[in-house]
């Protein structure tokens, strides 16, 4: 029962991140259905509202695509693509702006060569390989006897590649945001209250990415409190 022996500690540590991260999701949903319902008095599609971001920081060769799908959106750095989900690329709303003015940003930081996107970017392979092995090896661990606890020790070293991660994602994610927001008021996207609209849906987005690294480092936290007492 080694693993599941120390509920109390999940109790203690991802509760409140579990609790935290089911507020941010109600409140970016709700952001995000109130305010596509309003349309911006520009008429300005999201596709538009991205094109008019990288244009305004003279960033070219970027493709922007249609995919299906809610709140999937996203700019893939292999491809130079912004890809923006069905309520964003041809609608008018004011968070469809916001949101594709975000992507945008993300476009714009891989053209200037944002050193904290950089970082992110040099993470991903040992994040990747760190998502799916370091659960595995933890197990299996905690199922072996005492005497192979390196293992839970490389579980745990490979995990903690996953949360530094998601702590590196929290400046790119906001500068991203930030950078949409500059350019939507400089460049008169939207007009006042529709910026407020806009600058509402990304927060609450952003608050999404704090519960998932504040969640990441909690179960590191835990994993090795209980490594420590297995010792």
């Amino acid at each position: 029962m080694g693993f599941y022996y120390y509920d109390w500690s999940y109790i203690i540590f991802m509760l409140p991140c579990l609790i935290l991260s089911l507020i941010c999701s109600a409140k970016v949903n709700a952001a995000f259905s109130k305010y596509s319902k309003i349309q911006n008095s520009r008429g300005i599609t999201g596709a538009e509202a991205a094109r008019a971001v990288l244009s305004a920081h003279g960033v070219t060769g970027v493709t922007i695509e249609h995919v299906s799908g809610n709140l999937n959106d996203h700019f893939d750095p292999r491809t130079n693509t912004i890809r923006l989900s069905d309520p964003v690329f041809g609608a008018t709303s004011v968070a469809a702006v916001g949101v594709a003015c975000h992507e945008a940003g993300h476009a714009v930081q891989h053209a200037e060569g944002y050193v904290p996107n950089k970082i992110r970017s040099a993470i991903v392979p040992v994040a990747n390989i760190g998502s799916k092995f370091s659960w595995i090896l933890i197990i299996i661990g905690m199922i072996l006897p005492t005497q192979f606890s390196v293992v839970i020790t490389i579980g745990i070293v490979l995990f903690s590649a996953s949360v530094l991660f998601t702590l590196v994602t929290l400046p790119v994610e906001f500068n991203a945001s930030n950078r949409a927001l500059k350019t939507i008021k400089e460049t008169r996207l939207l007009n006042d209250n529709e910026y407020v609209g806009a600058k509402k849906t990304l927060s609450a987005a952003a608050m999404t990415y704090v519960a998932a690294a504040a969640t990441a480092v909690m179960q590191l936290l835990r994993l090795l409190l209980i490594a420590n007492r297995r010792r």
